[in-house]
């Protein structure tokens, strides 16, 4: 039976690259331990490099806009639950 693609929000994302960058272990043995693919969380992380780079290419984002409108969201529905 296939297994369902699984999808991770844009935080799970960032703190996942953020693990590979600080740690010495590499993408292999940080996506064993987060149980993600080697390979998607090297495209993880080379989209990050290429948003910090000012470049795009493949799927990468332009711009932080999409980061921002994920925390304004985050914000109203927060105020909407005060």
């Amino acid at each position: 039976m296939p297994q369902k693609r699984r999808i991770y929000d844009e935080e799970f994302k960032r703190d996942a690259v953020r693990l590979v960058n600080n740690n010495s272990d590499g993408v292999s043995e940080t996506a064993r331990r987060l149980g993600i693919n080697a390979k998607l969380l090297g495209r993880w992380k080379r989209e990050a490099e290429t948003r910090s780079n000012g470049t795009l290419t493949g799927t990468a984002q332009v711009s932080p806009e999409p980061d921002e409108l994920n925390q304004l969201r985050k914000e109203n529905q927060r105020l909407r639950m005060e």
